[in-house]
């Protein structure tokens, strides 16, 4: 578990491992950092590592994001035919 404390923002960050979430040690432990921090006006999110491939899921992401820029630019060229032959 890797714990960060942000003081300038307020904000305390919590990263578990695919083994410490399913660890019951480890969820003790969360529960006293969620009571510690109650009531001081800090955030506190906790990020749970996946369970997919990364570079996987990257690559997907990056080829969905573009195709659908290549499909805004046709149809705002299409906007653009449309409005000069007006």
């Amino acid at each position: 578990m890797e714990l960060n404390v942000r003081n300038d923002s307020k904000i305390v960050e919590i990263w578990l491992t695919q083994d410490e979430k399913r660890d019951a040690q480890v969820q003790k432990e969360l529960k006293l950092v969620y009571q510690s921090f109650k009531g001081t006006g800090y955030t506190v999110a906790t990020f749970l590592s996946g369970g997919q491939d990364l570079t996987e899921v990257t690559s997907d992401l990056t080829c969905y994001n573009r195709k659908r820029i290549a499909q805004m630019e046709v149809e705002q060229e299409k906007k653009q035919d449309l409005a000069m032959g007006m």
